[in-house]
């Protein structure tokens, strides 16, 4: 490591979670834990970060943001409730805890039954606190409806050939005849951004069913059917007077089963994730006069390197030294330092374990990460560490 050895260094912790282990608070105080036990004196701060997937309302909550706890429907109908983060000003509504992956019953995937109305009620429910921003926070979905299931929350009335209104899921988007829009709520006046880091389009080979619905569960079969219920729904919707064939095509339209495209269709405008919540959440302000900036993720692997949290962080902090705590590297560690990242530990070089889904052996290996780290910076150190080998 480059970085001069400091008694009392000034540190920021600014990690992502660790999906299916701990979220990104319990990742940097486990840090931070292990760097104070082993320098006492040490000047530690911790900013847990997001990149628009799950984990974005409880970052900015963690910023400062107060909670609101709204009443929703579940993907698949079952009652539930959902947290929202607003600061008088900017609200953020997550897909994934209104209609993600992780509120699925029992974890059973649904890909054809799955509907994305939790979401659209989270956004109606917050409309009341008059926020002049919401923040779409995009990953994590479990359906593929194109924002269907949203619409029908906002107003948006969908009827069959028969007449009969109902809410689509996936499977029943190709039977809507007739899309009726003009009870949309009112957005007038409400600035929507979709925070996103994919790039997929609606339709296609590359699109929302066939790259992302084997993810949530869907068969070749399935994947068929969701790829036409897209296409009939977005007829519907240019027909009702929606330039949903031009936003198809937009990078990021395909971005949580097509509530990309939805929230586009919306007047939302598309922002990265990753950029975006370090803005929001005051990066630059809680980085300025650090010694270090201690990042991480659950997983470096070739994502990563197409803009991720730990690569924006790292460029965002320059000239200061940079390192990366991850749950497993899966990248040549070379590669790293042309992207601002100086060294790389990684849980799973520690132990034999599975650590990804145990969060009390997470914790603890990142609190001995946090004293190799402490020990490393201070004039003290020993010439070899175990963490030095990872």
């Amino acid at each position: 490591m480059s970085t001069n050895l400091l008694t009392t260094p000034r540190i920021l912790i600014a990690p992502d979670k660790f999906k299916g282990s701990l979220t990104a608070a319990q990742v940097a105080d486990s840090l931070a834990a292990g760097l104070l036990q082993d320098n006492p004196l040490a000047q530690v701060h911790t900013l847990p970060l997001a990149d628009g997937g799950d984990g974005s309302v409880a970052a900015a909550l963690g910023a400062g943001f107060q909670a609101l706890t709204i009443p929703i429907t579940g993907p698949t109908g079952d009652p539930a409730t959902t947290t929202v983060a607003f600061d008088g000003t900017t609200a953020v509504v997550e897909v994934a805890t209104t209609a993600g992956l992780q509120m699925l019953p029992a974890a059973r995937l649904a890909p054809r039954e799955s509907s994305s109305v939790g979401f659209g009620q989270a956004i109606r429910a917050v409309l009341a606190h008059r926020p002049a921003r919401i923040v779409l926070a995009l990953g994590g979905s479990a359906t593929t409806d194109g924002g269907a299931g949203m619409f029908s929350a906002l107003g948006a009335v969908f009827a069959d050939r028969a007449g009969q209104a109902f809410v689509p899921t996936g499977a029943t988007l190709g039977q809507i005849a007739e899309a009726d829009l003009t009870g949309l709520v009112d957005l007038g006046g409400v600035e929507l951004i979709a925070a996103n880091d994919v790039q997929n389009p609606l339709l296609g080979r590359h699109g929302a069913a066939a790259v992302y619905g084997p993810q949530k569960g869907a068969s070749p079969d399935d994947v068929k059917v969701l790829e036409a219920g897209l296409g009939c729904l977005l007829r519907r919707l240019w027909e009702a007077g929606w330039p949903a064939e031009e936003a198809a095509g937009v990078p990021g339209a395909g971005a949580a089963g097509g509530l990309g495209w939805a929230a586009m269709l919306l007047g939302a405008r598309m922002v990265s994730g990753a950029g975006f919540f370090l803005d929001l959440l005051g990066f630059d302000a809680h980085a300025a006069g650090c010694d270090l900036v201690i990042t991480g993720e659950g997983k470096l692997d070739t994502q990563t390197l197409s803009g991720k949290l730990p690569l924006v962080v790292a460029r965002r902090a320059n000239p200061v030294p940079v390192i990366a705590v991850v749950g497993h590297n899966a990248l040549d560690t070379d590669q790293l330092p042309a992207h601002g990242i100086e060294k790389v530990y990684a849980l799973s070089a520690m132990t034999d374990q599975d650590s990804a889904t145990d969060a009390r052996l997470s914790a603890a290996l990142l609190r001995q990460t946090g004293q190799h780290i402490a020990r490393a910076l201070t004039p003290d150190a020993h010439t070899t560490h175990t963490a030095d080998a990872l």
